[in-house]
């Protein structure tokens, strides 16, 4: 089969060899099929685009209904934080915390269905900010176990850890240890993870300096109860509590025990 193409007159003859002799419109029908050839494609790649761009749009906002709800979640825990430093443990109720919040009653509910499970989330919202700070204090600390220690002597010391609300918020839970379980199942997982930490540095720093008759773990006992001390002296009387002072008061501890590591 031979296809002839005739400029200026725009015809075109078709001629086979089974003798079926000449067509004229072949060209336009083969133009069509390009035509349409090339339609089907863009119309194709069109909608592949629009799909593509309704699954994107969706799953964003997908991301930002499930943002939304942990911001929620992070509001409510935040103003039951307020609350609780306000008022304590047994007189804080869901109404509290939504006025708080600026919301209603029914989204507290929504997001915790009960004051039993907003306030274990609150416990686990302060342990795990708690965990974070510890942690990147400890390995953003220069690699000598006497700089780590002291490193996280002072994170104890600065916001966001030593604020006062939050400081009452601990301390209410930790009143509460012996009553409930959950709450004690908490703490005593972070105190004695952390407190495996400082003794290991203690050690360190004793095997390093060849310090004879020191105890680690009297040691690392005492530096978390002077913690503690000056957190409960920054909430009963923030106005005398003095950062400064009370992290010289550490420095010199550790001066007078270790005094190769932390000379005076």
């Amino acid at each position: 089969m031979s296809i002839g193409f005739f400029e200026g007159t725009h015809k075109c003859s078709i001629t086979t060899t089974m003798g079926l002799g000449s067509h004229e419109g072949g060209c336009l029908s083969i133009k069509m099929n390009e035509y349409s050839f090339i339609f089907m494609v863009l119309l194709y790649y069109i909608t592949t685009s629009y799909v593509l761009n309704s699954l994107l749009k969706e799953a964003e906002k997908i991301n930002l209904r499930a943002l939304s709800k942990e911001r929620r979640r992070e509001q409510l825990i935040e103003a039951t934080i307020q609350c609780l430093s306000k008022k304590g443990l047994s007189s804080t109720t869901l109404a509290d915390v939504a006025k708080e919040a600026g919301l209603s009653q029914g989204i507290v509910n929504l997001h915790f269905n009960s004051k039993d499970n907003l306030l274990a989330d609150t416990l686990r919202f302060l342990t795990d900010e708690y965990d974070e700070r510890f942690m990147k204090t400890f390995y953003g600390a220069p690699a000598d176990p006497a700089d780590q220690l002291l490193a996280l002597m002072e994170m104890d010391l600065k916001p966001p850890i030593c604020d006062r609300s939050k400081i009452a918020v601990w301390f209410a839970f930790f009143g509460e240890t012996k009553a409930q379980p959950t709450y004690r199942k908490i703490c005593a997982s972070r105190d004695q993870k952390y407190a495996e930490i400082l003794k290991s540095l203690v050690e360190k720093i004793v095997t390093d300096g060849k310090y004879i008759g020191i105890n680690p773990g009297v040691i690392s006992t005492t530096l978390s109860s002077l913690t503690d001390g000056m957190w409960l002296s920054c909430l009963i009387s923030p106005k005398s509590f003095n950062r400064t002072e009370s992290l010289l008061a550490i420095q010199s501890y550790l001066s007078s025990t270790f005094p190769n590591h932390y000379p005076r």
